[in-house]
């Protein structure tokens, strides 16, 4: 396990994934991040690369040829490389090797670094192209908060709040985690999301058009919150399990397909592109208040 702190925060990442295992408030003693319990969800913030959410058939199709690819990607089951590491600042690096290019022909170098800056945790990605041809990925994060704050509180006393009034559908998946071409207005001149026991039980709310660029975990018996600011990031998804005391608040470059549309993987919604010899980063904050 890897560790940066400062006075406000202290934050641990492991080798498996450069996954986040702990987000912890020092001042006021609150571990943030969800732990992982096996027998609900066995993940603390897993990161997604170069997929997000679940491809046709379990695979991509890469100038005709598929190639075996499951939900969310492989990197989050790899073994990355610390290569940087000060008492605010740790940075991990995946690169392509055979094993990779079984099932994602592509050449690449895949970093995250984790900054701390007073109260917030910067979390950047950044994807370098060292291949001889164009890169296509989806990258994005999946971190679990873990609700409720403190003892005596219920789930449903928290609620999510987007930094502006919002009118958004979130985009449905089928059973099969695809989307199936059903929009359902969540968000009707309102910027407030009530969780409840219930909330998720057609999976995660997957929102395409927000203008927030900020959400909050807010409660409504205690002052403390938590926020994350994904400008950068194009798609939003908010997820857990039915009545599980977390919640994910996911940035997202890229997502599912949709069911019954196969296309080339260059093509695939959300698909961002590097050209041969370029790079890519993106980030988004978590802050604690």
């Amino acid at each position: 396990m890897i560790t940066i702190q400062n006075a406000e925060i202290q934050v641990v990442a492991r080798l498996s994934g450069a996954e986040l295992t702990s987000v912890f408030d020092k001042k006021n003693g609150i571990e943030h991040l969800w732990q992982a319990d096996p027998n609900v969800w066995g993940w603390h913030a897993p990161v997604l690369f170069p997929v997000i959410g679940r491809c046709l058939n379990d695979e991509i199709v890469v100038e005709g040829h598929p190639y075996k690819m499951l939900k969310h990607g492989f990197a989050r089951d790899r073994g990355f490389e610390l290569v940087h590491h000060t008492a605010e600042e740790m940075k991990f690096v995946l690169k392509s090797d055979a094993q990779t290019l079984e099932g994602f022909p592509f050449t690449f170098e895949f970093a995250i670094t984790y900054t701390l800056s007073g109260n917030k945790l910067v979390t950047t990605y950044q994807v370098k192209n060292t291949g001889d041809k164009d890169l296509p990925f989806s990258v994005g994060g999946h971190p679990a908060f873990s609700i409720p704050f403190l003892a005596g509180e219920s789930i449903e006393d928290y609620y999510i709040e987007f930094e502006q009034t919002e009118n958004s559908a979130r985009h449905h998946i089928d059973s099969n985690g695809f989307f199936d071409g059903r929009k359902t207005l969540t968000l009707n001149n309102s910027n407030r999301i009530n969780i409840t026991q219930t909330l998720f039980n057609d999976d995660a709310l997957i929102f395409k058009d927000l203008k927030s660029r900020k959400v909050t975990i807010r409660s409504e018996k205690n002052n403390h919150a938590l926020s994350v600011d994904f400008k950068g990031f194009e798609y939003l998804g908010i997820w857990a399990k039915e009545g599980a005391q977390y919640v994910c608040i996911e940035p997202w470059l890229g997502c599912a397909d949709t069911a019954g549309q196969s296309t080339d993987f260059n093509n695939k919604e959300g698909v961002r592109i590097i050209a041969q010899g370029s790079d890519f980063s993106v980030a988004f904050t978590t802050e604690i208040v």
